[in-house]
């Protein structure tokens, strides 16, 4: 088959050097979330190149290893091809795909174009292999930063059975093998309206500090190891409509960060017995992920010198329902922010490491 690319020397020769342009492409193309329809198609065209089959639902794009044997269990890897809008503090133009000191500008560059390419070019190294212990998937997903319903969400159900993933964000290459949760809650207090000066009603606002205070000091008993306590924050707050009415309704929105210590169904739970507002989920699918620090890829990280750690952020770790890893070239930091970039050498770093982390558990 013409095209692909298999040897170590041909890894570090020309493999690196076609992903690299190949995310030169990506962020030249607007591809914000539900409008990825056009790095979509330049992922499929890239693959369909190599001669490698491509699945696709909306905007996203799947293959699997040439030799597939449904009798093997399977990894799938994992990324998006999405971004957020560019920053409006931007210097540089966001979608041309300056080098400069080793470093390649643009948006989506760190977050996560660098991760993505990295893991395609892993995936390509081992497409034609016949000696694999495991099966590769590699998927490019769409609608990440929104955590979308036609994102990688959408394309779960359609995938072989999965044993573990992993997900490509940037982590400087280390293992955040947990990841925390997400339940944004609608509340409201009702009280009666009535005439200020005549103190009449029941003010909607002093029943809602209670359930505020009680979302401020309230610490969930387990804590998990590797992302701490459960995290609530009330950041949204409206009631009342001018100076000499007591408001009826007084509504807040809380934000919880929930660990792999209780699943979001566990904490909505503990919240509605302990709160006499009304308490509307938003949704409860974006669940804390972990994966067992036992676990062999984990353990072939951590014989490669990388760090484990817990992860605030959120990924497409939430929506899968498997043990999952997330670990990429790049640094969480300078995502989302303006004039985003990430270093081309630090592309060339992930796909040698992902390489021999997988070498460890594949053969």
């Amino acid at each position: 088959m013409q095209g692909l690319i298999s040897t170590t020397e041909e890894i570090n020769s020309v493999l690196k050097i076609e992903v690299i342009d190949l995310l030169k492409q990506l962020i030249a193309i607007p591809s914000f979330s539900r409008e990825e329809n056009k790095t979509a198609d330049l992922l499929e065209s890239f693959l369909n190149g190599k001669g490698i089959v491509t699945n696709r639902k909306v905007n996203n794009i799947w293959s699997v290893n040439k030799h597939f044997n449904s009798a093997l269990p399977t990894i799938l890897l994992n990324s998006h091809h999405d971004t957020v809008k560019p920053d409006s503090a931007y210097t540089k133009n966001p979608f041309n795909p300056d080098i400069t000191d080793g470093k390649l500008f643009g948006l989506g560059s760190n977050d996560a174009g660098g991760a993505l390419v990295s893991l395609l070019a892993t995936f390509l190294h081992y497409y034609e292999n016949k000696k694999l212990k495991y099966n590769l998937i590699f998927c490019a997903g769409a609608e990440e930063e929104i955590s979308g319903a036609n994102g990688t969400a959408s394309v779960l159900t359609e995938l072989p059975e999965i044993n573990f993933a992993i997900v490509a964000e940037p982590t400087q290459m280390n293992l955040a093998i947990a990841e925390k949760g997400l339940v944004v809650l609608d509340c409201i207090s009702y009280g009666k309206s009535g005439h200020a000066a005549r103190e009449e009603g029941e003010n909607a606002i002093y029943k809602a500090i209670k359930d505020i205070e009680w979302f401020k000091s309230f610490s969930f008993p387990k804590i998990s190891e590797t992302l701490g306590p459960v995290k609530m924050n009330v950041t949204v707050i409206k009631a009342g409509s001018q100076h000499n009415v007591i408001p009826a309704n007084c509504e807040f929105t809380v934000d919880v960060r929930t660990t792999d210590s209780y699943t979001n169904e566990k904490v909505l739970e503990i919240i509605k017995q302990n709160v006499s507002c009304e308490v509307k989920v938003r949704s409860l699918r974006l669940q804390p992920s972990s994966i067992p620090a036992n676990h062999s890829f984990v353990q072939a990280g951590i014989k490669h010198g990388r760090k484990t750690y817990g992860s605030p952020t959120l990924s497409d770790q939430a929506l899968m329902p498997w043990p999952s890893v997330k670990i990429g070239p790049g640094d969480s930091a300078r995502s989302h922010s303006a004039d985003e970039f990430i270093y081309i050498n630090e592309i060339e770093e992930g796909i040698e490491l992902y390489i021999k982390l997988l070498n460890e558990i594949v053969f």
